[in-house]
């Protein structure tokens, strides 16, 4: 049986962890973790439950600890839903309660003055729909050039609506023949 101090966790997290509830890891966590400790690139997929939050926070969490705090951005997270996005920012305080390392959550649909506030105090890890990102990327308030980790969740919701607004956006800049989408993007209400 695996445990998680056999993965090559460091102690304040584990202790978070058990403190979270955890015992033993899953399967995503087993085989995630250790890569993502040693800075590989992990591509998983699991059934809802299965821990993938911890399988990459986890990582995340250990890799930004080990360089101590930022006042940049270094790992963003890209989800397709606020309910996603608060419950991950939730799950990494939770695990990186005994850290030196602040986080964010950005989303829309609320006023964006109280989360910019917060950006501009310094977050070492960001969570953020996409709709959101763009739009602070777009008005200046992000810097996103620190970014050392990037985890993308719900790949087909978030690429779907970043590259149908990429697209929409800057393809009227480009010759004809030379834009990148064939065709005009889909509305973003349609996703």
């Amino acid at each position: 049986m695996t445990s998680f101090a056999s993965l090559g966790i460091t102690e304040p997290i584990l202790t978070a962890l058990t403190d979270y509830g955890y015992a033993e890891p899953t399967v995503i966590q087993e085989k995630a973790i250790p890569a993502g400790i040693a800075g590989r690139d992990v591509l998983g997929s699991a059934q809802t439950g299965t821990g993938k939050t911890c399988a990459f926070g986890v990582p995340i969490l250990q890799r930004l600890a080990q360089g101590g705090r930022g006042r940049t951005i270094r790992a963003l997270i890209l989800t397709p839903t606020r309910e996603l996005a608060i419950q991950i920012d939730e799950n990494l305080h939770a695990y990186g309660k005994n850290l030196p390392l602040t986080e964010a959550v950005i989303f829309g649909g609320v006023g964006q003055a109280p989360q910019v506030d917060q950006l501009k105090r310094g977050v070492d890890i960001l969570t953020a729909t996409p709709g959101r990102l763009l739009d602070l990327a777009g008005q200046g308030l992000l810097d996103l050039s620190k970014v050392e980790i990037f985890v993308l969740t719900k790949p087909t919701g978030c690429w779907t609506w970043v590259l149908s607004m990429t697209c929409g956006r800057s393809s009227a800049s480009y010759p004809r023949r030379n834009r990148p989408c064939s065709s005009p993007p889909p509305s973003p209400r349609r996703f």
